[in-house]
């Protein structure tokens, strides 16, 4: 088990660091990208995880020199995803660490998704209620790579940032969590990396 010791809360984000939702994510992205016109590049994309969905339309519109509706393009995004009804898996690294340390530290979820995805999400399965606080993209006005959530979930849980571990599996979570002033682990494909 991961030594967490130094820390007093724990900030995991959601998706492809507790709940394997990524893949489905990234087909919901590639219908989305042959509707609108994007080309679509599944590296690149995944660089994008964490951002919100809105935001992410206007780092494609800048890349691509295109000016879609980013709050069309995102909730075309959004409900595509919700038909596909997959059923996202947690994973069992993150969440061994979850079950460890849930007894004595305060966790908290800052994810790039809505509040209402995220919430349906979490609740599935069965976490949404063992969480001290969560933070979404819905609550914040500067999503990831701006630190904003990632220390607002400190601030709801009562905790200075430098006692806050983030759990991230994206290299713009990692950039979040240190301007959060928050140390990071990493988790690549389901591993943690130590």
């Amino acid at each position: 088990m991961v030594d967490l010791s130094p820390y007093e809360g724990i900030v995991f984000d959601m998706d492809g660091t507790l709940i394997d939702s990524m893949p489905g994510h990234m087909e919901a992205w590639k219908v989305t990208c042959e509707r609108y016109g994007y080309p679509f590049d599944a590296h690149y994309m995944n660089s994008l995880g964490g951002v919100p969905t809105w935001q992410t339309v206007i780092v494609l519109n800048n890349k691509f020199g295109m000016q879609n509706d980013p709050t069309e393009v995102a909730r075309f995004k959004r409900e595509t995803w919700e038909s596909m009804e997959l059923e996202p898996v947690l994973i069992a690294s993150t969440m061994a660490v979850f079950e460890h340390y849930r007894p004595t530290m305060a966790i908290g979820i800052g994810t790039g998704a809505e509040r209402l995805q995220a919430e349906h999400l979490l609740a599935a399965k069965g976490l949404l209620n063992r969480i001290d606080t969560l933070v979404t993209a819905t609550d914040v006005s500067r999503g990831k790579p701006h630190p904003e959530t990632f220390l607002t979930v400190a601030q709801q849980m009562g905790i200075e940032p430098a006692k806050c571990v983030v759990f991230e599996d994206t290299a713009i979570g990692k950039q979040a969590a240190a301007a959060a002033g928050m140390d990071c682990i990493m988790v690549k494909n389901g591993e943690i990396q130590i």
